[in-house]
Order: structure tokens, then C-alpha cells, then sequence
């Protein structure tokens, strides 16, 4: 019993610091990515947005899938921290020189020819980032997050002051340069500062064979999953223009701060705490489905009801120059609703041990977008249809990991669905009530906005009440002694 209250007190203290985490460096990074927004044009977001693939690719590559080997790993010394630390730098030294080489080819793919700046000096944010790996794995294994959210809120602040001063001085692109690699920069020696290590003159051919044993499965499912997330960035860019990627670029921007903001909280905590069981098998299922059903209630309705506000909200927070990015926004809004679901999925492979069967299943759903992407492409139609398939893909995609994750722990797809699909319908019906609402009433943006807001809320709640959705009961219960403690702290 003992020990079960320590998991979940610890998880919960892990989750807390995380959601505030990503509240604050979050919501700071929305803020200065607002301000940008304004002040530059869509056209620069497009370039930033045409090697964002090979910033992804380079930084999994130094990763190399030695972060969750070495957090899965409970007897990991010092020697093996070491191994992997000569291991990473030495790696993002070669693929910088790699990328340093290739910026003129590059460049002239997209027909841009100030790519090849661009990419030479952001790139060297892949060697800045190969400092920060094991100090952030040291953190994340303890699940302390109130160093690491300490830690990203001063680097989105500092990064993104610098980003708009440069923006107002006229510097256009190189704002968001900058920007990237000041965050990157920070984040690292701030790492480095906190956690006081140093790796030791020792190289371990046995702990590299060890740890990369496990970890060169999920490198190679991280470098496919990488290059199909960040795959439409190349097309569009190539296809259309640089201010239709600028669109999607913010778009994607926009809706991440929600969704993988909040996958990225729960995993990171879930993953280490999932690990210290998963030799417990009901515990493991227990505990995961419940993580699950609690992730759905909570960004279900987040996504779609964004979806919803679409048109006023980004009217309001970006300007009228930036409404061509509303359908975008919209359906990458409903096709990262499911992101999460996704993740703590293959979490639980990684818990178990199975980066083997985490590779298989990449390899196996990188079939659905390739053929989605070509038939698009051939038939000649539009960014929006482009971007739809991402919705497609999503769904079908996820049917594929609980299948087989489900398996592991005797939690499969008929199982699963049973429990997503009430808080699943919910959302969708209450996006289209907020939806439909928005489109009847002709009042201004701001009040539209507040009211279906208001709506949406309301009728979540009050179906989620009425059908006794269990989630309900939770986080009401976790959010009372919360505000208890703000009341009392005000009265005092």
C-alpha cells in the first residue's frame, strides 16, 4: 500500500510539474509566436518550415533512442551515461557536417537560395542539443520536472525577447533563427548547470552494445514516425509556395501547443513511472487504462472545441492576414485529438521492452500516409486535401497501436474503444453544437468567441455529469483541493 501511494503521489507531483511545464514554456512560446506572427510575414514561417524535417531527423539521430534506453534502464551508472554522452556529441558533429555540406542542395530543392545560410547556422542547434540529453534523461528518470519546466520557461523567455527585438529591427527570418537556437542554447547550459554532471573519460563498449540493443529499434521507429510527421512541410514547401507553408506551419504551431504539449506531459511522466511496474501486470493495466481514459476526457474535447472556435480565435489572436490557415487548423486540430492515445500506446511497448514490435508497427503505418500523399500529389488537388488525409491517417493509425499494444497487457482495441468512445462522441457533439452556433449568430469575433467557449464548456460538463463519465469525478476531484488551497491563500 505503501508503495502504491508513493507511485501515485509521485506520478502526480511528475504530472503537476509537467502540465505546468508545458502551461508556462507553452503559453510563453504561444505568446512571442503571436507577436511574430504579426510581425513578419507568412512567407518567412514557410522557410523555417522547409527544413524543420531535417532539424527532426538530425536531432533523433543524435539521440539515437539512447534517452528512453537509458530512463527504461534502472541500474544505468555512470560509465553508461559517459558512453552514451561520447556517443551523441560525436554523432551530431558529423550530421552537422553533413547538413553544412548539403545546404546548397537543399536550397536549391526548394528554389530558395537563402536556405543555405538559413541551414547552416540553425543546424547548429543538433550539437548545442547533444549536451542536454543526459542531464534532461537524469531528470525525467527521477520524474523531476520543476527543474526541467524552471529551466524551459527561462529559455522561451530570454530566446523569445531576443526573437521579437530582431523581428521589430527588421531582421525578418533570422528572428526565428535566432530564436530556435537561443532556446536550444539556454536549455543546455541551464541543464548542464543544474544537474552538475560530467561525463567520465570512459567509453563502454559493453554499455553501448547493452543500451543501443534496445534503443537502435526505436531510433529507426523515431526516424520514420519523424520524417512522416514532418513530411508535409517537405511537399508543400516543394509543391505550393512558402507562404502556403507559412500557413501550415502555424497552424501546426497553433495546434501543437495544445495537443503535443499535453502528450509530451503525460508520456514523459507515464513512461518512467509505467517502467518501475511493469513487471506487475494488472497493476500495469490498471494504471494504463486509466491514464488513458483520463487523457481523452481532457484533450477530446480541447481539440474539437478548437476546432470549433477556429474562425474567430485566430482572427483575434493572429489578424486577418493569417484566415487562410483556419481549415488548416481546424483538421489538424481534429487528427491530433488522438495523438495522445497514440503515444501512451507505444509507451507501453517501450515499458515492456518491445522496440522491437515499436519498429514493426512504424514501418507498418508508414503503407496508409505514403499512399494517401501520392494519390494527393498525382491527382493535383489542394493543401486542404493534403491536409485531411492527416485526419484519415490519424484514425486509422491508431486502430494499429492499440491492436498490437493492447496485446502486451491484455488491453485491446475492443476494450479500448469501449472506454474512448462515449468521451469521444461527446466532444465531436459538442464541437458541432459550438460550431453551428458560431456560424448562426452575427455578432463580432470577440463575443462569438466567449460564447461559444462558454457553450462548449457547459454542455461538456453538464453530458459528462448526466452520463456519470467517470473522468468527471476525478478531475473534480483533484481540481477542489486546489482551489481550496487559492481561497485560503487569498483570504489569508
Amino acid at each position: 500500500m505503501k508503495q502504491e501511494n508513493s507511485l501515485k503521489k509521485k506520478t502526480i507531483s511528475g504530472l503537476l510539474w509537467s502540465f505546468g511545464d508545458m502551461l508556462g514554456n507553452q503559453g510563453i512560446q504561444f505568446i512571442i509566436q503571436i507577436i511574430l506572427a504579426r510581425l513578419l510575414a507568412p512567407e518567412d514561417f514557410g522557410l523555417i518550415g522547409m527544413i524543420l524535417v531535417f532539424v527532426a531527423l538530425s536531432n533523433s539521430l543524435v539521440d539515437s533512442g539512447f534517452t528512453q534506453a537509458l530512463i527504461r534502464d534502472q541500474k544505468a551508472n555512470q560509465t553508461d551515461y559517459s558512453t552514451v554522452f561520447y556517443f551523441n556529441f560525436a554523432v551530431s558533429i558529423f550530421i552537422y557536417g553533413v547538413l553544412f555540406l548539403s545546404a546548397p542542395l537543399i536550397s536549391n530543392f526548394f528554389d530558395q537560395a537563402q536556405l543555405t545560410s538559413i541551414i547552416r547556422v540553425l543546424t547548429l542547434g543538433v550539437i548545442i542539443n547533444a549536451f542536454s540529453i543526459i542531464p534532461r534523461a537524469m531528470f525525467t528518470k527521477e520524474v523531476n520536472f520543476k527543474v526541467q519546466a524552471k529551466i524551459n520557461m527561462a529559455a522561451s523567455i530570454l530566446s523569445g525577447v531576443v526573437a521579437v527585438v530582431m523581428a521589430i529591427s527588421g531582421f525578418g527570418v533570422w528572428s526565428l533563427v535566432i530564436r530556435m537556437l537561443g532556446m536550444n542554447l539556454i536549455q543546455a547550459l541551464l541543464l548542464v548547470f543544474y544537474r552538475r554532471w560530467l561525463p567520465s573519460l570512459t567509453f563502454s563498449v559493453i554499455s553501448f552494445k547493452r543500451l543501443f540493443g534496445f534503443g537502435w529499434k526505436l531510433l529507426v521507429s523515431g526516424l520514420i514516425d519523424t520524417a512522416y510527421n514532418n513530411i508535409y512541410f517537405l511537399i508543400i514547401g516543394k509543391q505550393y509556395s512558402a507562404g502556403a507553408l507559412g500557413y501550415f506551419t502555424n497552424a501546426s504551431k497553433f495546434s501543437d501547443v495544445a495537443t503535443q504539449s499535453l502528450t509530451a506531459t503525460i508520456q514523459r511522466v507515464t513512461y518512467p513511472v509505467l517502467s518501475g511496474i511493469q513487471d506487475q501486470e494488472e497493476r500495469l493495466k490498471q494504471s494504463f487504462k486509466k491514464v488513458i481514459k483520463l487523457s481523452g476526457f481532457l484533450i477530446f474535447p480541447l481539440m474539437v472545441g478548437l476546432a470549433a472556435v477556429a474562425e474567430p480565435l485566430i482572427y483575434l489572436i493572429f489578424g486577418e492576414k493569417w484566415m487562410p490557415m483556419v481549415p488548416y487548423f481546424q483538421l489538424l486540430c481534429i487528427a491530433s485529438m488522438l495523438y495522445p492515445i497514440h503515444a501512451l500506446n507505444l509507451n507501453i511497448l517501450q515499458v515492456k521492452g518491445r522496440s522491437d514490435l515499436f519498429l514493426y508497427l512504424e514501418i507498418i503505418k508508414t503503407i496508409i500516409p505514403t499512399i494517401l500523399i501520392v494519390l494527393v500529389i498525382w491527382m493535383d488537388w489542394s493543401i486542404t486535401i493534403l491536409v485531411a488525409t492527416m485526419v484519415l491517417d490519424s484514425h486509422l493509425s491508431l486502430f494499429i497501436n492499440i491492436y498490437f499494444s493492447g496485446r502486451e497487457i491484455s488491453y485491446g482495441v475492443k476494450e479500448q474503444v469501449r472506454d474512448l468512445l462515449p468521451i469521444y462522441t461527446i466532444s465531436l457533439g459538442m464541437g458541432a453544437v459550438v460550431y453551428v452556433i458560431g456560424k448562426l449568430l452575427p455578432l463580432s469575433e470577440l463575443l462569438t468567441l466567449v460564447l461559444q467557449i462558454g457553450i462548449g464548456a457547459i454542455l461538456y460538463i453538464a453530458i459528462s455529469k448526466l452520463l456519470k463519465i467517470q473522468e468527471f469525478d476525478t478531475v473534480y476531484n483533484l481540481l477542489v483541493p486546489v482551489i481550496k488551497k487559492i481561497k485560503a491563500v487569498k483570504a489569508s
